[in-house]
């Protein structure tokens, strides 16, 4: 009988470590400031900690990506922004925030509005599966008119 009672609380604190050691994920690079000229009114939004459980999958909604319009008086056309597998990542279910989502496949993930006006936000909140906790990364990549912001808008991970 304590041999079982042994066995247990043993697996349990090992389950309980390997959970710890693989729940998180840690903090993630910012995008290159280089990506960003100075006369681009939009900033992006990444997360900078999160969790996975034991199988890879970010614990929670998944992860958000999104864009926020900067300018106080000035509104943008034909928006889409779009989240891109580079290493280890695979994207489930995504959710629009402040647009619709326009194309979405494991490796790619795209979220478009017609309009982001003055201080608006366009993101995705997408299910996330890392196949690494250790290294993984997307890029970014932001269409629209009115901007002279680069298309390429640079890269989030470790």
């Amino acid at each position: 009988m304590n041999r079982t009672r042994t066995t247990t609380a043993v697996l349990a604190t090992a389950g309980i470590v390997t959970a710890a050691q693989l729940g998180f994920a840690g903090a993630a690079s910012a995008a290159s400031a280089s990506a960003t000229s100075s006369s681009c009114p939009i900033s992006i939004s990444y997360p900078s900690r999160f969790y996975v459980d034991s199988n890879g999958w970010v614990t929670g909604s998944g992860l958000y990506f999104g864009v926020n319009n900067k300018s106080t008086t000035k509104s943008f056309k034909k928006v889409t922004f779009t989240v891109t597998d580079v290493k280890n990542i695979r994207f489930g279910t995504a959710t629009a925030k402040g647009g619709k989502v326009t194309h979405r496949t494991s490796k790619t993930v795209s979220v478009y509005t017609a309009t982001l006006k003055a201080k608006g936000k366009l993101g995705v909140t997408v299910r996330t599966h890392l196949l690494n906790t250790h290294s993984y990364k997307v890029k970014f990549t932001l269409k629209g008119t009115g901007w002279n912001c680069a298309v390429n808008q640079g890269t989030w991970g470790v």
